[in-house]
């Protein structure tokens, strides 16, 4: 018995009136999802079955036609009208990833997605090599932790990266030296088998050989059969001025050896709490405590900021919580769109103890102020002035 299948719009996760463009974006997050080399071991064949209903779903919903169908009869009106491969001609899927770039060997990232997948749902393609002779290596992503000075003005550091590299006993072949690979019996060196029931034929790369063509008969002795073995590498990675946590840096071929590139490194920023400051885009805030004296006559504060202590000016009469902005001595912005401020939040120090000297010329000032002491002291009043 046949699965039922699930609404194509539910698949893509969109609306019933969505856009092509909405479309679009919906298939492309989720083919990047499911990609095989971005999901666990364990999870590549539910990632495989996943990729072949939304890409079934995005064949329908991206054609007009197919479209107006599927929303008049549902899924009986398309199965009536076209077989299984039918349903993906004329299906721009080339275009989903045309903006995002080359991404490996001889199709850029659509060919990636879909060659290393193991399956073909458009059938073969004329001069197209099977899927795992040629693959571009595996990305890999590491955290990096910094300062926030050293977000301020950059760095470089050095990053330990566990990786796997082409097996320097085989260079690769996975097979022992002086031994050769023999024609895989499976697949009689095609490197893909096929699938078919009924009208549904599904061409998948070879489970024996791996899309190869040919097996190994005695395996080396390093790699075991592999091509590639676990090393741990260093390299130095230059961190630009400006960058916040979760800011993403990618250093081309620093991921895994392929048979036909390396693959990329991803290195995500995080930023350590800092006991002065806090960041706000590329302004930083800090809190400054001052005198009683001092916000009442003025005068002159050492003020930190992220290259030493300044000097900053207070007015007289300033009151607490006033803020005071330093300017550019924040965060450089990223992309060279000037530097940042620093804004200093000043809370001034109310004394809870006084001498009797102090008390005196406290009172002394509410009389000349016309204050009266029988209701409420003079100093009872600051308090509460700046609470």
């Amino acid at each position: 018995m046949m699965a039922t299948k699930r609404d194509y719009y539910e698949v893509l996760g969109v609306q019933k009136n969505a856009t092509l463009d909405e479309i679009k974006k919906a298939y492309r997050e989720s083919a990047l999802r499911y990609h095989p080399d971005r999901v666990p071991h364990e999870q590549k064949k539910e990632a495989e079955e996943k990729f072949k209903e939304i890409s079934e779903a995005y064949a329908v919903l991206s054609d007009s036609n197919k479209r107006a169908l599927y929303d008049q009869y549902g899924h009986a009106g398309i199965d009536q009208k076209y077989a299984y491969e039918d349903i993906f001609k004329g299906a721009d899927f080339s275009s989903v990833f045309q903006d995002l770039g080359d991404f490996g060997v001889g199709g850029g990232l659509f060919e990636e997605i879909f060659g290393d997948l193991g399956f073909d749902i458009f059938g073969e393609r004329q001069g197209r090599r099977s899927s795992g002779s040629r693959r571009r290596g595996r990305d890999l992503q590491i955290s990096v932790d910094i300062t926030l000075e050293e977000a301020a003005s950059g760095t470089e550091k050095t990053i330990t990266i566990p990786r796997y590299e082409t097996c320097s006993v085989c260079s690769g072949s996975g097979a022992k030296p002086g031994t050769k690979r023999i024609t895989c019996p499976q697949c009689k060196g095609s490197g893909r088998t096929v699938v078919s029931s009924g009208f549904f034929q599904l061409a998948q790369t070879c489970s024996r050989c791996g899309g190869e063509g040919s097996a190994i008969q005695s395996p080396c002795p390093q790699c075991h059969g592999e091509g590639k073995t676990k090393v741990t590498g260093k390299i130095k990675v230059k961190i630009p001025a400006g960058v916040d946590a979760g800011s993403n840096l990618r250093v081309r071929g620093e991921g895994e050896a392929g048979t036909a590139s390396r693959g990329d490194l991803y290195v995500v920023i995080e930023v350590k709490p800092h006991p002065l400051f806090q960041r706000h885009n590329n302004d930083i805030v800090t809190e400054i405590d001052i005198s009683l004296a001092k916000a009442i006559l003025g005068g002159e504060i050492e003020v930190p900021t992220l290259n030493g202590k300044v000097s900053m000016k207070i007015p007289q009469g300033t009151q607490s919580g006033k803020i005071f902005r330093l300017r550019e001595k924040g965060i450089p912005d990223l992309h060279g769109r000037g530097i940042g401020d620093e804004l200093v939040r000043v809370n001034v120090q109310i004394p809870t103890r006084l001498s009797a000297e102090q008390r005196k010329l406290i009172e002394e000032f509410a009389r000349l102020s016309g204050e009266e002491n029988n209701k409420e002291s003079f100093t009872d009043k600051i308090k509460r002035s700046f609470r």
